[in-house]
């Protein structure tokens, strides 16, 4: 008898589960952002939650979770109940640059405590200055830097963001050392770069746009294999005399190990049709954000990828968090 109530009970609970995947999404969804507004990543993680609102017929909400260079808004997701309801931006620094740079510390594996459902998006990195600069060009900038070591101030969105990765970058291979200034979130790094308060930047695009559309800011350089459409008279830094150069940032959607794999592939199914429907994507599109929409396997091989690759960048260029 109580082998057969057992029995009952485990029938009813797959029958239970599988009724909830067929009904999903029944509430609505955290995208977790694990960085501070007014940055790349919110621009990003609001155009998909926008458009996976619209396609679910649930409310999919964005939820800011900074700190740690992402690492507590990936330890919290981690955790979280594998159903589908809590997904995370996958971002080059979470996936990418931190199990280089934090190594055994690293509070979170990128390959086992999340399940990929697609690549959205890769954004070129852009060295910009206040449109005061007198640095009118990249070898402005590098020689300005070089007559003044030690001396110009570039802002990030925080230590070990991706736009303090690609500067420590740029700086070892063009010799020059620049002072890092560590801020929380793009947004207030930008303002004190328009106003002077720093000198540099090497953000991601989207979040650059506005202020460079309305003078504010110059860019000086994309850090991308090919000219931006969306800034096509700015030269690359492989073009600007660094040959082979190339660093961008890329943004991609991840849910907790576990995860149903047919929730997994509804969701991927809809993301990939809402970046192909150029209403949906308008936002990333003006601001330059190169979209992909691949399946989880290939996002999956990309992520591996991108881990050897920043893994020798910064193990050659010495970068360490501040």
């Amino acid at each position: 008898m109580k082998k057969l109530i057992l029995t009952a009970a485990a029938v009813s609970t797959l029958a239970f589960s599988h009724a909830s995947i067929a009904a999903y999404p029944e509430k609505s969804i955290r995208l977790v952002v694990p960085f501070a507004t007014g940055g790349t990543s919110e621009i990003i993680a609001r155009s998909v939650a926008n458009s996976l609102s619209t396609s679910l017929g649930q409310s999919v909400y964005v939820d800011n979770k900074p700190g740690g260079a992402g690492n507590i808004a990936m330890e919290e997701v981690k955790r979280a109940k594998p159903d589908g309801y809590t997904l995370i931006l996958g971002h080059v620094g979470t996936l990418a640059v931190n199990p280089a740079l934090f190594g055994n510390k690293l509070p979170y594996d990128p390959n086992k405590d999340f399940v990929p459902i697609t690549l959205v998006a890769k954004v070129p990195n852009v060295i910009a200055v206040s449109s005061k600069s007198a640095n009118k060009t990249l070898a402005d900038f590098v020689a300005d830097a070089k007559k003044n070591p030690g001396k110009i101030n570039y802002g990030s969105a925080g230590n070990g963001s991706a736009g303090h990765l690609a500067m420590e970058y740029f700086s070892s291979v063009a010799g020059i050392d620049l002072v890092h200034v560590p801020y929380k979130g793009s947004g207030p790094m930008l303002t004190d770069l328009i106003s002077g308060q720093i000198q540099a930047t090497f953000n991601g695009l989207p979040s650059l746009m506005g202020q460079i559309n309305g003078g504010a800011l110059r860019p000086l350089a994309v850090g991308s294999a090919d000219r931006s459409n969306a800034l096509p008279n700015v030269p690359t830094i492989s073009e600007s005399g660094y040959k082979g150069f190339e660093t961008s940032q890329w943004y991609g959607i991840m849910a907790p190990a576990g995860t149903p794999k047919p929730i997994i592939d509804r969701l991927q199914k809809e993301i990939t049709k809402a970046l192909q429907n150029k209403e949906d994507s308008k936002r990333m599109l003006d601001d330059g954000a190169i979209l992909i929409g691949d399946t989880p396997e290939q996002f999956a091989a990309f992520i591996k990828l991108e881990q050897g690759r920043w893994g020798k960048v910064v193990e050659k260029a010495g970068i360490k968090i501040d």
